[in-house]
């Protein structure tokens, strides 16, 4: 039974990962979803942290993602096509040590990811501030 429990709600995560692609930022505008480029535009960001963060929140909601790891933040770099920062891992931690970002306890892809905590999420959604 608890096999098949796990099963249930291991399926409930992939569901909700899948419903939450359709929610998203909607550009007002156009009333579509947003790019990476046009979410990292309509915020306050100053500095390759924020980017980081930025883009983290973007992956979450925007992509549906539960969690994230480094390849994923350099796709959504080159997705808002902006450069590549040079020690991304070092732009995690200092999000990590700000409260913004957490360690996720399984691995994805065999290499350690994250996501967004509530001061993380609170903190994009005033616009970085």
């Amino acid at each position: 039974m608890d096999e098949l429990d796990q099963r249930v709600r291991n399926l409930e995560i992939r569901v909700k990962a899948l419903e939450k692609r359709f929610e998203g930022p909607v550009n007002p505008v156009r009333g579509k979803r947003q790019s990476a480029k046009e979410f990292l535009l309509s915020k306050s960001v100053q500095a390759d942290t924020q980017k980081v963060l930025a883009l983290a929140y973007f992956l979450e909601r925007e992509e549906g993602l539960a969690s994230f790891n480094v390849p994923d933040l350099e796709v959504a770099f080159r997705a808002a096509r902006e450069k590549l920062p040079s020690n991304m891992n070092d732009l995690v931690n200092k999000n990590i040590a700000r409260g913004f970002l957490m360690e996720a306890e399984e691995k994805k892809d065999s290499k350690k990811s994250w996501y967004l905590t509530s001061t993380g999420e609170r903190f994009v959604e005033n616009d970085m501030k």
